[in-house]
């Protein structure tokens, strides 16, 4: 079996060397943006370009989750605002 992340709290499968995207994609999330806000964020460019797809990694702050490969117990949720980038 593949191994698994979480996004905010749902188990997502991702095959090695996927990116966190390519996981969420594959598993039918699309919107990455926060329950209830009007601000969604999404996977637009796919080359870190665009910062459409921040998302926030517990324990480390956003990433762009088109560049960042997917880790095994990862927990994910949408950033606290999305178009920032916290270092």
């Amino acid at each position: 079996m593949n191994p698994c992340f979480y996004w905010i709290d749902r188990p997502v499968f991702f095959r090695p060397g996927e990116t966190i995207a390519a996981a969420l994609l594959r598993a039918g999330i699309a919107d990455l943006g926060a329950e209830g806000s009007t601000v969604r964020g999404r996977v637009f460019c796919g080359i870190g370009a665009c910062q459409a797809c921040v998302v926030a990694v517990a324990g480390e702050g956003a990433v762009e989750a088109c560049l960042t490969p997917a880790r095994p117990g990862m927990r994910l949720a949408p950033p606290p605002s999305l178009g920032q980038r916290h270092e």
